[in-house]
C-alpha cells in the first residue's frame, strides 16, 4: 500500500518524500553514524570519547578483515572444519594482538582494556568473522584472567594457537549453581569429570573446555582436554552455519581445578557479563554493517525512475534502523564502560545491552532483506548469513524477552529504600 501511495503523482506521500527538508531523509542519508562522531571527538576523558590508539586498532583490523575475512573466505569456512583458518586466526593473536587485547600484561595479553577489545569485536562482528570469538574471546579468556590458576592455558589462547569453549550452563547469562549437572570426583591424579553439557557454542573445534561441575565442596570451574580420553563432542546442525555448537559428553574425564567453590561462582559470573557485553559490541558492528549496505542500495537501486530510497516507506525504514543502532551501540558501549570503570551497576548495564543490542539486530537484519527485494533472500547475497547470525545471537546469553525482565527485577523489585527517589502519590508528606 505504501508503495502504491508512493507511485500516485499527487500522492502525500511522494509529496512528503520530495522534501529536501525531510527529517526522515536527512537521517536515512547520513553517511557516518553520530556515535561514531561523537568518539572521533578528541576531548579526552568522557565514556563515549575513542582515543587515538583506539581509533587506529580500529581501522587495522578493518584493513585485516577486508584481506583475510571477507564474504569468500567466511563462506568457505562455513563449509569446512573447523568453520575458520587456524592460521588467520592465530595471525589476530600474533600479528594483531586482538584476541587478548584486555588481558594483563604479565599474564601474556596485551595490557589494554575491555573497550580496546570492544573495538577489535565491533570490527569482527561486521565482517560476521567465523572463529571461537563467542568460546574463546568472550567467555574463556575472561574467566582465565579471573581466575587464580589456568595461565598456562591463558598464554596459547591469546596467541590464537589454541580455542577454548564455555560449558557452563546459564540462565540468561547469568549463572546459577543449580543448573549444573555434570559432577566432579577426587583421583589421584586430579580431577574426573562426569555428565552432559548441551548447545556448547564453538566447542566442537576446542582445544579446551571450561566445564562447571559440582565438586564435594560445591560448584567448581575445571579445565579438561577437548581431545583427552573420556570426552565426546557431538555436533548439532545449527541456523548460524558460522557459529557451531556441539553437545559435550563427559565420561570419567580427567580433569583440572581452575576455580575452587569458593571462587567459581565470582570467575562464571564474570566471564558471563563481559561475553555479554562483547557479544552486544559484535551485534552492533554487524548491525551498522547492514544498514551501511541497505543505505547504498536504497541509493542507487532506482524504480519507476528514482532511486528507492526516495519512497517514504523505505527512507523512514532506514531511519528507525539508524536510531536503533544508535541506541545499540551507546547502550553496549555503556556496558564495557560499566565493566572497566565501575561506575555503574554491571549486571544492568549488561542486561540493557542485550535486551536494546538483540532486538536491533534482529530488526536491521530483517529490513536488510526486505530493503534489497527479491536479491536479499538469495543464497548469493551475504544478508541471510547476518540475518541467521542475529537470531542465533539473540538466543545466546539471555533472549531480549529476559533481559528486560531482569531490567524490570533490577530496578523496581531490588531499589534500596534508602534516599530511594519519591514517588507522586498525591498525598501530603
Amino acid at each position: 500500500m505504501a508503495e502504491k501511495l508512493a507511485d500516485q503523482p499527487d500522492s502525500n506521500a511522494e509529496k512528503l518524500a520530495d522534501q529536501p527538508d525531510s527529517n526522515a531523509e536527512k537521517l536515512a542519508d547520513q553517511p557516518d553514524s553520530n556515535a561514531e562522531k561523537l568518539a572521533d571527538q578528541p576531548t579526552g576523558g568522557a565514556e563515549f570519547v575513542f582515543s587515538d590508539e583506539q581509533n587506529q586498532l580500529r581501522t587495522a583490523v578493518r584493513a585485516f578483515c577486508t584481506e583475510h575475512i571477507d564474504e569468500g573466505a567466511v563462506r568457505a569456512w562455513m563449509e569446512s572444519d573447523p568453520p575458520f583458518d587456524p592460521k588467520v586466526w592465530a595471525r589476530l593473536g600474533t600479528e594483531l594482538g586482538v584476541l587478548g587485547l584486555s588481558v594483563p600484561e604479565v599474564r601474556g595479553g596485551a595490557g589494554g582494556s575491555l573497550v580496546d577489545q570492544a573495538v577489535a569485536v565491533e570490527v569482527l562482528g561486521a565482517a560476521v568473522a567465523c572463529g571461537p570469538l563467542f568460546g574463546t574471546v568472550y567467555l574463556a579468556i575472561p574467566a582465565l584472567v579471573a581466575a587464580r590458576r589456568g595461565d598456562d592455558l591463558l598464554t596459547p589462547l591469546v596467541d590464537g594457537e589454541a580455542t577454548a569453549a564455555f560449558a557452563v550452563p546459564d540462565r540468561a547469562g547469568a549463572f546459577d549453581p543449580a543448573t549444573v549437572s555434570v559432577r566432579a570426583a577426587p583421583t589421584e591424579n586430579g580431577w574426573a569429570l562426569t555428565g552432559t553439557v548441551e548447545r556448547v557454542v564453538d566447542a566442537g573445534a576446542a582445544d579446551v573446555l571450561l566445564v562447571a561441575a559440582n565438586g564435594p565442596d560445591g560448584v567448581g570451574l575445571y579445565a579438561v582436554d577437548a581431545d583427552g580420553p573420556g570426552v565426546q563432542r557431538i555436533p548439532l546442525s545449527t541456523l548460524d552455519l558460522t557459529r557451531r555448537q556441539a553437545t559435550i559428553g563427559l565420561f570419567d574425564a580427567p580433569a583440572r581445578l581452575i576455580a575452587d567453590p569458593d571462587e567459581a561462582a565470582r570467575v562464571i559470573e564474570h566471564a558471563l557479563r563481559v561475553g555479554s557485553a562483547l557479544l552486544a559490541v559484535e551485534q552492533v558492528g554487524a548491525a551498522q554493517h547492514l544498514l551501511d549496505i541497505s543505505v547504498d542500495y536504497a541509493r542507487s537501486r532506482l524504480q519507476f525512475g528514482r532511486p528507492i530510497g526516495s519512497f517514504q516507506a523505505v527512507k523512514h525504514r532506514l531511519a528507525d534502523d539508524l536510531v536503533a543502532v544508535e541506541h545499540a551501540k551507546s547502550t553496549a558501549y555503556h556496558a564495557i564502560w560499566s565493566l572497566t570503570d565501575g561506575t555503574d551497576d554491571p549486571a544492568l548495564a549488561v542486561s540493557i545491552a542485550q535486551a536494546t543490542c538483540s532486538s536491533a539486530f534482529t530488526k536491521v537484519a530483517t529490513d536488510t532483506i526486505q530493503v534489497h527485494g527479491g536479491i536479499g533472500f538469495t543464497w548469493e547475497h551475504q544478508a541471510h548469513l547476518y540475518y541467521k547470525r542475529a537470531y542465533t545471537d539473540a538466543a545466546l546469553l539471555g533472549s531480549a524477552e529476559q533481559h528486560r525482565a531482569r531490567v524490570a527485577e533490577l530496578v523496581l523489585d531490588c531499589a534500596r529504600e534508602k534516599n530511594a527517589p519519591r514517588v507522586a502519590t498525591g498525598m501530603p508528606t
